[in-house]
């Protein structure tokens, strides 16, 4: 029995031929797709696991990721999301209420003088209710002085 290779549904309908192979049509998702299709390129396997992997580490942007390996940022998003869909959703504990992610950490790595990131930061953490935490971070002013004047 024929199956859908992207959502392997067996909703297979035949819906012609190519290259003297019959081609099949899926009728939940819609491919259209030759069983035995031959031109998958091993490489291409090799460099969607290694863009997935570089991806998920946090370490390299779609652009990067496209010039290291001589791809279009966008079919590199495409590798990605192929990929994600493929996993589970992830598992929440039911004692976080509710989380927020900022990407300050690329802002703060980078060396530009204009945005203050090579000068000193001040860091303030604090704890608002049980469960709850905030982090604060301000850019020292011109101005300010680091010794006292008394």
């Amino acid at each position: 029995m024929v199956t859908c290779k992207r959502c392997d549904s067996d909703a297979v309908v035949k819906n012609g031929k190519v290259r003297d192979k019959a081609r099949y049509k899926c009728r939940k998702c819609g491919l259209n797709f030759v069983e035995g299709d031959e031109r998958i390129n091993e490489s291409l396997v090799v460099k969607k696991a290694l863009a997935v992997i570089l991806y998920s580490l946090g370490k390299a942007s779609f652009n990067m990721l496209g010039k290291i390996f001589g791809h279009s940022p966008s079919l590199l998003y495409r590798w990605i999301t192929e990929e994600m869909e493929k996993l589970p959703e992830p598992a929440i504990p039911g004692d976080i209420k509710e989380m927020e992610f900022d990407e300050m950490w690329h802002f703060i790595g980078s060396k530009k003088t204009n945005s203050g990131s090579s000068k000193r930061w001040i860091v303030a953490q604090g704890e608002l209710l049980p469960g709850w935490s905030a982090v604060v971070m301000l850019q020292r002013s011109g101005d300010s002085t680091t010794r006292s004047n008394t």
